[in-house]
């Protein structure tokens, strides 16, 4: 059985998503996070509550995630003036 002594237990969720004025994590804490989340619970060396808060933490840090790309893709089409173009490789030949 592992070691539950030395397993890393998820970091607390921040106090934003409890309501208080803490900001969110940007985007690429917010991935790089989720990473060590998964591989954490992928381990199975987290116990039950462990797990629980792991996927209370990551379905949090999802949210910021999809926000952040939405408002990534609202600014796209403002600076593209509502249309989005296919992406063309400068190596295609007409």
């Amino acid at each position: 059985m592992p070691d539950q002594a030395n397993a890393r237990k998820p970091d607390p969720p921040p106090t934003s998503e409890a309501g208080t004025d803490t900001p969110a994590p940007s985007f690429e804490l917010a991935v790089e996070e989720l990473e060590r989340l998964v591989a954490g619970m992928e381990s199975g060396e987290l116990s039950l509550e462990q797990s629980l808060a792991a996927y209370k933490r990551g379905a949090y840090l999802l949210q910021v995630c999809q926000s952040a790309l939405q408002d990534a893709q609202q600014q796209v089409k403002i600076l593209e003036d509502g249309l989005l173009r296919d992406f063309q490789d400068g190596n295609e030949q007409d």
